[in-house]
C-alpha cells in the first residue's frame, strides 16, 4: 500500500466520521462526485489546493489526511 493509497483512506475515514455523504462532500467542497471518489479510491491524487478544501470542510488539519507526514 503506497501512501497515495493511504491518504485516500484517510479522506474516505474523515469525510465518513463526520458525517457526509460523497455527494455532500463534494458539493462542499465544489468538485464533482466522481473527483472526489477517484481521490478516495487513490486513482487521482489530490493537488494541494484540493487537500486544504477537503481538509477545512472536515474541520481537521491538512496533515491529518498526508500519510506519514
Amino acid at each position: 500500500m503506497d501512501n497515495n493509497d493511504i491518504q485516500a483512506g484517510r479522506i474516505r475515514a474523515f469525510r465518513k466520521l463526520k458525517g457526509y455523504t460523497q455527494s455532500g462532500l463534494a458539493e462542499k467542497i465544489g468538485v464533482s462526485v466522481a473527483v472526489l471518489g477517484a481521490v478516495e479510491r487513490g486513482t487521482r491524487k489530490p493537488d494541494a489546493k484540493l487537500l486544504r478544501n477537503i481538509a477545512e470542510a472536515l474541520g481537521i488539519d491538512k496533515d491529518e489526511i498526508s500519510a506519514g507526514k
